[in-house]
């Protein structure tokens, strides 16, 4: 069976989760992996589902039931097929356990991502993601040139094509 992966992201607010696996367990799916977290700050709520279609609904059919319920708490929602991998850029100073941890779950397949770089203020670990066979962007920031930096930044994440942006340990 093909498992499929929801995100949300709405304002918080009570009977969210509810309404979702409610929803999915009507359509006959199993949930075999659920995350999910309140930002008390902003008032935003997060979720995180990976499922699995039991009795065969096909995923376009599944979306087209769910837009009333993303509808009803506005959310910003999106469905896809677990073995779609995400386009990751790790961005690290000069602590390396994070990124190091990181990149272990990422060889043995843990954490099925694709890391399309690594931007670091420093050259610490540089070796380490070349030897990897990922790109090495080292971006220097001070006080001067921190606007250019960030410029640069992002000309990094348009040009790799990344959809998420890991801090791991990055001090800027």
């Amino acid at each position: 069976m093909k498992s499929h992966v929801l995100t949300v992201s709405c304002q918080s607010t009570r009977g969210i989760v509810a309404a979702i696996t409610g929803y999915l367990a009507e359509k006959g799916c199993y949930i075999s992996d659920s995350s999910q977290f309140d930002d008390l700050e902003t008032g935003l709520f997060f979720m995180r589902l990976t499922f699995l279609s039991q009795e065969g609904v096909s995923e376009e059919d599944i979306k087209a039931g769910f837009a009333p319920v993303a509808k009803k708490f506005a959310m910003t929602w999106r469905f896809n097929d677990s073995d779609e991998r995400m386009k990751v850029l790790l961005m690290v100073s000069r602590f390396g356990h994070c990124l190091n941890d990181l990149l272990y779950r990422w060889k043995i397949g843990a954490l099925p991502i694709d890391i399309v770089g690594v931007v670091s203020n420093h050259f610490d670990y540089q070796k380490v993601i070349v030897n990897h066979d990922i790109p090495f962007y080292h971006i220097k920031v001070t006080k001067e040139n921190k606007p250019q930096a960030e410029a640069r930044l992002m000309e990094v994440v348009e040009q790799s094509g990344a959809e998420l942006i890991v801090l791991a340990r990055y001090m800027q």
